[in-house]
């Protein structure tokens, strides 16, 4: 039998399963594959566990070696419109909850605290939603009313 090779430098997990793939359509055990594996692919060498995971992934018919498309956040609420909407809502009635204002724009709760607190800057102060810096047309608008 030769000498192993060096291991390789840079290999893609794309690659390494598609090894994996391979081998398991040889019929070699997946502690022999990742015993193989680990000796060509050094430290880059996928993880027992997901090389397990792998070979069970092909002996149940799964034929890409590509990773699946995650389905991530199917839409965004966090919009410009929908900031400049819950603007409105606020500076309209000061007193208004988040919950008030969720069902006004539509949203989860989370994502109206999400843009009151974080995005508008806004905290209550006696029972009214405040800029936490006020500038000087705010003053005068507060003081106005």
């Amino acid at each position: 039998m030769a000498a192993p090779l060096a291991p390789l430098a840079t290999c893609t997990s794309e690659e390494q399963r598609s090894v994996i793939r391979f081998l398991r359509s040889e019929g070699v055990k997946p502690i022999d594959i990742f015993r193989r594996m680990k000796v060509q692919y050094g430290d880059s060498c996928l993880s027992q566990p997901k090389i397990y995971e792998w070979c069970r992934k092909f002996a149940n018919g799964v034929t890409s070696v590509a990773d699946a498309p995650c389905p991530g956040q199917a839409r965004r609420v966090v919009t410009p419109e929908t900031i400049s909407a819950v603007e409105a809502i606020v500076l309209e009635n000061r007193r208004v909850t988040i919950d008030e204002i969720a069902a006004c724009v539509h949203m989860s709760h989370g994502s109206a605290h999400h843009i009151v607190y974080d995005v508008l800057q806004f905290h209550k102060v006696s029972a009214r939603w405040m800029p936490r810096q006020l500038t000087l047309e705010l003053k005068q608008r507060l003081v106005d009313e």
